[in-house]
């Protein structure tokens, strides 16, 4: 089966395009987000490195077993640099509990690379989650007058 083509676009289209498919566990169109290279890697949270095409679609498609991710990404960092981008965020995941709805969030690093089919994830690293929202350190530097 061929996989869905993506837009040129940007790598923040990508990733748009990567979270709507988690959403709706679209399995063609997640896939379709990633680079065509065997050294793609995927870290769940407190999962195991998977590397390569065939192993990172055996993991989404056991995890779309239960149903959609509805991981929303929030706090995006940008690193652009050339043909590369990486992508820091703050993904608040709907979970559902005992007591309805819930919200765990998941600290994630997103690696875009721009290929000849534009740009696509090739790394991509979620920390566990957690039920409290991430706080986020930064140092300023003082102002020298």
């Amino acid at each position: 089966m061929r996989k869905p083509k993506l837009p040129p676009g940007t790598a923040d289209d990508t990733e748009a395009a990567f979270y709507d498919a988690l959403q709706h566990a679209d399995i063609d169109r997640l896939m379709a987000c990633w680079a065509d290279d065997d050294e793609i890697v995927c870290v769940q949270p407190g999962g195991p490195r998977v590397v390569g095409h065939a192993a990172i679609r055996a993991t989404f498609d056991a995890m779309f077993a239960n149903g959609a991710v509805l991981a929303h990404p929030e706090k995006v960092r940008r690193l652009d640099a050339g043909h590369s981008s990486v992508h820091s965020v703050v993904e608040r995941v709907e979970i559902m509990g005992d007591d309805g709805p819930q919200h765990a969030w998941v600290v994630a690093t997103n690696v875009y690379a721009k290929t000849a089919q534009g740009w696509r994830l090739i790394a991509h690293h979620a920390s566990p989650g957690s039920r409290t929202e991430p706080i986020e350190i930064m140092t300023a530097q003082p102002v020298l007058h």
